[in-house]
């Protein structure tokens, strides 16, 4: 029997995934949280074998939480279940030390024997994701976008035009135009929309 802890911050889909690893023979559902404080003393207390975790929950999110679960109870195993395949995202879970990850469109039987594996101590991924790890292992590191430049390219994200980002920023149009060009280079794009897109799908903004 596989005891299971339960971690999201709906609900109504804990309700649905209770209802569905209900129906497994093999499968129990001993606990839930609804946020990553929540899943760190539920964890603590009830000592599953695997964790059912969502990403993004109000205050300690789902990749902080699986870390501080794992650095106190390593045999515990922690699959990621979320709507979000961000490069980021799927990043960090696995740094964290997450034994899969997989979203929310898996099918059932996707769900259950991924929960099965992780038992087992293997790791599972949802293809989407697999693709994703291997191009950032396969891909050289990007440059960084300073902290400055992140700042411009949320505000760009936001409609702001380089004179409203430079007086919101205090910082002159010029400034705001090199801080843009640069972004481009490291993003290798060459507009303001491009940008923007670029670093919403790797996770930036």
């Amino acid at each position: 029997m596989i005891r299971i802890l339960l971690v999201d911050d709906h609900p109504v889909v804990r309700d649905g995934l209770r209802g569905m690893l209900g129906a497994e023979p093999d499968l129990d559902v001993i606990g839930e949280a609804g946020s990553g404080a929540e899943a760190v003393t539920a964890a603590r207390a009830l000592h599953p074998d695997v964790v059912l975790m969502d990403l993004r929950m109000p205050g300690v999110d789902g990749a902080t939480a699986t870390g501080l679960i794992l650095a106190e109870l390593p045999q515990t195993r922690v699959v990621v279940l979320t709507t979000y395949d961000t490069d980021a995202d799927i990043l960090r879970a696995v740094e964290a030390g997450a034994s899969g990850y997989l979203l929310k469109d898996a099918s059932r039987a996707d769900l259950t024997d991924a929960i099965r594996a992780a038992g087992r101590g293997e790791t599972v991924l949802a293809p989407t994701v697999a693709g994703r790890l291997v191009r950032q292992v396969r891909q050289p590191q990007a440059p960084q976008l300073s902290g400055r430049e992140i700042e411009v390219l949320r505000h760009v994200a936001q409609g702001h035009t380089n004179a409203e980002i430079g007086r919101r920023l205090h910082i002159s149009e010029a400034t705001v135009k090199t801080h843009l060009l640069r972004a481009f280079a490291k993003l290798d794009v060459s507009d303001r929309t491009a940008a923007v897109t670029t670093a919403m799908s790797r996770g930036i903004l």
